[in-house]
């Protein structure tokens, strides 16, 4: 267990969800702007091209069965933009960002798995653990008592 890795992870983790979250965010405002302004010219033609197609159509038919035509031409183009807005894909970026984050996700795993075994036998065998410990503080003592006491 390497707290030096486990740290270097998280923030890699952390980077990368950044990563992530933001290419969605901006993913989804372009698809909405793409889609207002769509909905925007749209708006402003198909008023131009019904006005003229219904100036026509009342010459030829009834002007009901014209605005039920033009009603059904409109439904037709939005589908058809709604279609194509929702067909845009995320990328390359977004895979290589998830990827990145897949590892660093795996790579945490495995230092939570080394700092488990590491106190289970810390748990199973305490003396192994304290040894590091408790050898310089023998050496210390010992040096300690060696020093001849101070005259006084």
């Amino acid at each position: 267990m390497n707290s030096e890795n486990i740290v270097k992870n998280l923030r890699l983790l952390w980077r990368t969800d950044r990563i992530i979250a933001e290419m969605r965010l901006r993913h989804m405002l372009v698809g909405l702007s793409l889609r207002a302004f769509a909905a925007l010219i749209a708006a402003f033609g198909l008023l131009m091209f019904e006005l003229a197609a219904y100036f026509a159509l009342v010459q030829v038919l009834s002007a009901i069965v014209a605005a039920a035509i033009l009603g059904a031409v409109n439904l037709a183009i939005a589908l058809i933009l709604l279609f194509i807005a929702s067909r845009r894909g995320l990328g390359q970026e977004l895979a290589l960002a998830n990827q990145i984050h897949d590892s660093a996700i795996d790579a945490l795993q495995l230092e939570a798995q080394a700092a488990q075994s590491q106190v289970n036998r810390l748990l199973h065998h305490p003396l192994e653990g304290m040894l590091p410990l408790i050898v310089p503080l023998i050496t210390a003592a010992i040096g300690h008592l060696r020093k001849p006491a101070a005259a006084e």
